[in-house]
Order: C-alpha cells, then structure tokens, then sequence
C-alpha cells in the first residue's frame, strides 16, 4: 500500500498543486469567470484518466495467459518511463513551473475556452495518466485490487487536503526537500515495478532465463507472510528472483541514483568576469 501511496501522493501533488496556481492566477488577474472552464478542463483529464484504467483492464481480460503476461510486462516497462520522465522534469521544471503555467493560460484566455479547456486538461492530464499506468502495473505485480486503489486514493486525498492548506497559506513545505525524498523513494518503488515487468516478459516466454534464480528465499521470507506481503506492496520484492531481473533491478538503481542526485545539486551561478587591467 505504501508504494502506491507514495504514487498517489506524488502524482497528486504534482497536479493539485498546477490546478492551485491556475486558479491563484485566474483570482489575481481577476479573471474568475474563466474558473468553470478552467475546472472542466480538469474533469476531462480525470475522466479521461479513470477511461484509461478500463480499457488496460478490459483489453488485458480478452488476452491469452501469455498476451496477458506480456501484455502487463510491456506496460510495467512503460510505467516505469513515464515515472523516471516525471521524476527527472520535476527536479528540473519546479523553479520555473508556476511561470510557464501563467504564460500557457494567458495564450490559452487569448485564443479561447477551449484552449483553455485543453491547457487545464493537459497540465493534470499527465499525472493522471501516469498514475493509471503505474497503478495498473501495481495491481498486476501484487495480484491485488483493492489495497492498490486503497493506497492510492488515499494518497491523492493527502496531496488534494496538503494543497488546500498551502494554498490558504495555512501550510508551508519545502518542495525541494520533498520532492528529492519522494523522487527517492519513487526510483526504488520504479526498480521493482521494472523488474516485475521483465519476470511477466519471461513468464511470456519472450526473455529467457525464468528458472535461472538470482536467489530464492522462499523459506526464509514466504510470499503469504505478512512481511513478504509488505515486501512485494512496497518495493515489489519476490523471494524467488531470477538473474534478469536482479540484473536490470541493479543496473536501474545505479543509473537513476547519480543522474537524479546530479538534477538535484544546485547549479553553481557565473560571476562576471572584471576586466583586468592592463
């Protein structure tokens, strides 16, 4: 459940907190009558988010055992892209996101309610689509419904009431410090998922290596004990790991660390240069 706490409370923030700086720019400026267009554009992206989640569930209920295991891992795979993309650009976007919202909505106020329709529906629009994937894949990894959507929407609700607060200035968080401690912990949650996606690729029988084991401490740490419940909800930790899968689980720790922790260190400013004299 943590794991996808962790989604749904990233996720959530992300875009509660653009819709907040939509709206804050919109009461400013004095533009309130352009609220209800602004919130209908953000309907469509939920609507369209919730569309999504049906149709992986659908399509992947019509496959075949093995359509169904590459079917999952082929979209954990795609998950974790978009969560790597998501947590790299909001390292790099943050500074200077509430900028290029406001220039986005006065194009879009110029042009019209439907481009500002759209502006609303994209900018939310991608977190939540990137958390339908990343959910789906969540509940295909643990074999579970409810806890996932549970942790999830529990997630979303802290992000939407932290952003109520922040926004009536009643609470202030430093974002640089909790987007670095959650884009860590998202990189290990996205290691697991990624090497759930390569175990269900081999399940389908288009990786080889499925009965060549890494390790396997199913005696030690049984999958249907609490632990090992906890275990697979939070990092998708499995007993029985095969070598593919340790591999690409390590190889996706030692990239992500140093580039996320290289996007995080502040970039040193240029001093100008006094003119030497001659």
């Amino acid at each position: 459940m943590f794991a996808n706490y962790l989604i749904g409370l990233r996720e959530g923030l992300e875009a509660a907190l653009v819709v907040s700086i939509l709206v804050a720019y919109l009461v400013k400026s004095d533009r309130r009558d352009r609220l209800p267009v602004l919130w209908a554009g953000v309907a469509c992206a939920v609507v369209i988010s919730l569309a999504l989640g049906a149709v992986l569930t659908f399509t992947s209920s019509q496959l075949s055992f093995q359509s169904q295991e590459l079917f999952g891992g082929a979209l954990s795979i795609i998950a974790v892209g978009f969560v790597t993309w998501m947590i790299l650009w909001m390292r790099r976007a943050a500074r200077t996101l509430s900028t290029q919202l406001r220039q986005r909505v006065d194009v879009a106020i110029a042009s019209g309610s439907t481009a500002l329709v759209l502006t609303a529906a994209l900018a939310v629009g991608r977190e939540g689509l990137e958390t339908s994937v990343f959910l789906w894949a969540a509940i295909q990894a643990t074999q579970q419904t409810t806890v996932p959507i549970l942790g999830a929407g529990l997630g979303l609700v802290s992000a939407v009431v932290l952003t109520y607060f922040i926004y009536r200035g009643a609470l202030r968080i430093n974002m640089a410090k909790f987007f670095t401690w959650t884009g860590a912990g998202l990189i290990v949650v996205a290691a697991g998922v990624l090497s759930y996606g390569v175990h269900d690729i081999q399940e389908a029988g288009v990786l080889p290596g499925l009965n060549a084991l890494a390790f396997d401490v199913s005696d030690t740490i049984s999958p249907t004990s609490w632990y090992g419940v906890l275990l697979r909800g939070t990092v998708n930790f499995t007993p029985a790991t095969t070598w593919a899968q340790a591999v690409v689980w390590l190889a996706y720790i030692a990239v992500m660390f140093p580039v996320f922790l290289r996007s995080s260190s502040p970039k040193p400013v240029a001093r100008p240069h006094s003119p030497s004299h001659s």
